[in-house]
């Protein structure tokens, strides 16, 4: 068997005859090909860790057409991604699945129009394997942009187009938005509240949508002066509550669709001396320990796993990629829904 030189960097031939096997043997196995024997895997794996053989990246992805890499992409500015920990524990998810596949993570943000067309190029130079998006609102871009670069992409969030202009469906993951608000708002009507406002999110987001529609399952006959519009952010959800106040100074609880907005209503209804929750029942939605947790009194909120859907997400991107890989073709579209619960703490 013939060793690498001192100080030299092995080769995949090196590899090859450390393990007693041909170089397409050898090869296969690195690029994780199949049809190999397991004795033979497990020979060149131990030739690989013995003499610490490290895959040139460039053959690599000639031999397997992967780049190992896949681009997270998210339709909001920097700003409100670092500042909301929505964000943080989703791409949490996402990095642990694609780390536990060994696929690095390409981050990309969307500060302003003109980031889409470098987007755009990025993805048509074949930089990454597939791409995983979130946080999209309606008549953005991005889906338009991965069909033309025929990436694989799985969604964050239900889309607002159900089907595809291809007639194909959309794959993506996301909460029982509507299921969960039925349930907050249920429960607030079951301690005897009888105003009860929402704070929504924005509307060209399908959560918000969905969120609202759960409001109005349970409250059929809903006065619109209780409804206000928030944009997921601790301000926006103060602003609300302050109209809210305003119009309906008699209202007795609030349904708000995301924690930071609970938050910020929170503020707002201690500045106006109602004390929560004898005056003011207050649910959010979202379950995010810094916030609900942060609050006085603690949020009650509805929990739906967050970091559990960014694994979802990037698991139905890598077993699509492995599919198409094997020869199986394109993988069926899937969609997932996750539950949701109402965790119960002291702001209702």
């Amino acid at each position: 068997m013939s060793e690498p030189s001192p100080g030299s960097r092995p080769t995949l031939e090196a590899v090859a005859a450390h393990a007693g096997v041909s170089r397409a043997t050898a090869s296969r196995v690195v690029n994780g090909g199949a049809g190999v024997r397991r004795p033979l895997v497990d020979k060149v794996l131990r030739a690989v860790e013995e003499l610490g053989y490290v895959p040139n990246h460039a053959a690599r992805t000639l031999v397997t057409r992967r780049t190992g890499a896949v681009a997270v992409i998210i339709a909001e500015p920097e700003i409100r991604i670092f500042s909301d920990p929505f964000f943080s524990q989703q791409i949490r998810g996402i990095s642990k699945e694609l780390t536990a596949h060994d696929t690095q993570l390409v981050l990309l943000l969307v500060e302003g129009p003109g980031d889409y067309e470098r987007i755009a190029r990025y993805l048509a130079g074949g930089h990454v394997d597939g791409a995983l998006a979130f946080s999209l609102h309606t008549d953005d871009p991005i889906p338009a942009i991965t069909r033309r670069a025929a990436m694989p992409t799985v969604y964050g969030g239900r889309p607002s187009w159900t089907v595809a202009p291809d007639h194909q469906a959309v794959p993506y993951v996301d909460a029982d938005n509507r299921g969960g608000a039925r349930e907050a708002v249920q429960y607030l009507r079951d301690l005897g509240r009888l105003r009860i406002a929402h704070i929504g999110g924005p509307r060209d987001q399908t959560s918000a949508n969905d969120r609202l529609d759960g409001y109005r399952d349970v409250l059929l006959d809903a006065d619109p002066t209780l409804i206000a519009e928030g944009a997921f952010t601790e301000e926006s959800g103060a602003r609300a509550m302050a109209e809210l106040l305003d119009r309906c100074p008699d209202l007795d609880a609030v349904f708000a669709a995301n924690d930071l907005m609970a938050s910020g209503a929170l503020r707002v209804l201690k500045e106006r001396g109602r004390a929560v929750p004898r005056d003011v029942a207050l649910v959010g939605f979202d379950d995010m320990d810094s916030v609900a947790e942060a609050t006085d009194p603690p949020l009650t909120t509805v929990q739906q796993d967050i970091e559990g859907q960014g694994r979802l997400m990037a698991r139905l991107l890598l077993r699509g990629l492995d599919q198409e890989r094997e020869g199986a073709g394109p993988p069926a579209p899937a969609s997932v829904i996750t539950p949701t619960m109402l965790v119960r703490r002291a702001s209702a």
